[in-house]
Parts: structure tokens; sequence; C-alpha cells
């Protein structure tokens, strides 16, 4: 029997791409929903970026993941964005509409809260101030998700001070910037640390921060996920602190991408984390 179900087609867009896993991750959830369709990587040059997203319903592609260094510039490219993507200030999700044009979201905050939801610690939001050292897109995304969960206020440090100030201003009082000359000093009475730096990632120096003054209860989180333990999670969790790598978050991110493109909010089982796993 002939299967008239539509085949839809979706994928990354990046320069380089080649890394991502999120090919692994949404062609596991096309088969596990029996869809027919694919995801598949967009290796496209930052000057070709308008090209390419043009080029989407032309070809029949549903819509695309963003990643670096595409996120920000994109925005003056697509249709509509989201009110989240404008608060954000950059989309990692776009969408062919019926009519052609193409909508930019951001699924980046959803991800990074549901990470720490199951991060297996017992983390609420209103259990204290949050520390987040970074002042780049990944931090505006950290920031506009705790803001919304409801975290009553916001350390912000940055290696390049002003960042840290400007970011702060944009996003209000809950906000405040912190002197990286006293970034050690912020942890103190902190209920979550986020790092949103490439600090620890493969091939970069560890993150310089000292954790003696963090809350033995502090949840630590690390959006890097290769390695997935970086030296930052490996020294809270020496001292007994909860931690959590950024793969949940970056599993979490793809569900409402997926939803969007083929009609399924699937869901992160443990198959899929085996899977995922696999390609480290």
């Amino acid at each position: 029997m002939a299967n008239d179900q539509p085949y839809r087609l979706a994928g990354v867009m990046g320069w380089p791409v080649a890394h991502s896993r999120s090919p692994v991750i949404h062609n596991h959830w096309i088969a596990e929903h029996g869809l027919r369709g694919a995801y598949v990587l967009l290796p496209v040059q930052p000057e070709k970026l308008e090209q390419a997203l043009r080029a989407l319903p032309v070809l029949g592609i549903a819509g695309c993941n963003l990643t670096i260094p595409h996120k920000v510039d994109a925005m003056n490219i697509v249709d509509h964005v989201d009110t989240l993507g404008q608060r954000i200030g950059a989309v990692n999700t776009i969408v062919v509409n019926a009519d052609c044009s193409l909508s930019g979201r951001n699924t980046d905050a959803f991800g990074f809260i549901q990470s720490l939801y199951e991060a297996g610690s017992s983390w609420k939001p209103a259990d204290g101030p949050a520390c987040v050292v970074g002042a780049g897109g990944a931090a505006r995304a950290v920031i506009v998700g705790l803001l919304d969960e409801g975290v009553p206020d916001i350390r912000l440090t940055n290696r390049s001070d002003h960042k840290a100030v400007d970011m702060a201003q944009e996003f209000g009082p809950r906000v405040k910037a912190v002197p990286w000359s006293e970034r050690h000093d912020a942890l103190a009475g902190t209920a979550l640390l986020v790092n949103t730096t490439n600090q620890g990632m493969h091939g970069q120096p560890a993150l310089d921060l000292r954790l003696d003054a963090l809350p033995v209860s502090a949840l630590v989180s690390d959006i890097v996920y290769v390695p997935l333990e970086t030296p930052l999670l490996a020294a809270a969790a020496a001292r007994g602190n909860p931690t959590v790598n950024g793969l949940g978050m970056l599993l979490h991110q793809a569900r409402p991408a997926f939803e969007a493109w083929f009609g399924q909010l699937p869901s992160v089982s443990p198959a899929l984390l085996q899977k995922v796993l696999a390609t480290f």
C-alpha cells in the first residue's frame, strides 16, 4: 500500500556543521514516530546565509536549525521573529510557513530550563540567586529562561566587564553585573551557577573560577557538552554539588523545533540518549 504521508525535510545550517549531533537526534525521532522524512547537514558560509534561507521553501524544506555563526544574522533575513527570539536577540529555529514566508524562533531557553529540571537535583527557581558566567548569545538565552521561570535575581559576570554591564542594563533590575575581578565572591549564597562560555570545551582552557564560596547545595550547569564533564563540573562534583552538562539543553531545544516541522512533540528517551552518547 502506498504511503500518502508527506515526505518532510529539515536540517541544521551552520559553518562548520559537520560536528553537529542534531541529525542523530531528529532522525531518531523521525523513525520513532514512523514519519517519512530526513534531517540533514546544511553547511552554509556566512555570506551565503540569505540565499540559503530563501531557498528553503523553493526546495520544499520544512525548516532548519541554526548554529554558529548564523543565529544573530538570520534575525535580519527572516520575515517574522517570535517574541522570545526578539528578547534573546537570536534565533536557532527557522520554520517555513504555508505562504513560503520564514519564521524565526528561539528554543534554546526552553532547552536549557528543561535540562535543569531533569538534572536529578532539587533545584527550583525560587531557591535563590543564579550566577551566569559569560555575556554572549548563549548567556542571553539562559538569562531569559531563568527570568521567565521566576529566578529572583541573576548575577552576571564576564571577562569583558562592559559586556556584562550592557547586558544587565538591557534585561532590567533582576540582572546585576559583577566585575570579573569579583567573580569568585559572587558565588556566595547562590542556588545555581551556569557557565555559558566555551571555557572548558575540548581544546579550550578551563574556566578560571574558584568554587570556595559556592554553597554545596547549589546546582552547577555547564552548557558545554564536549566533553560531557568539563573541569568546572568535575570540580563541582568533587565538592558535592549536583551538576548538569550541556547535553540536556541540546536534546530539549530540539523538541519544539521537531514539533514545528513534523507535527509531533517528541520525548528524550533512554534510547535516544544512548544513541547520542555513542557519538562521543
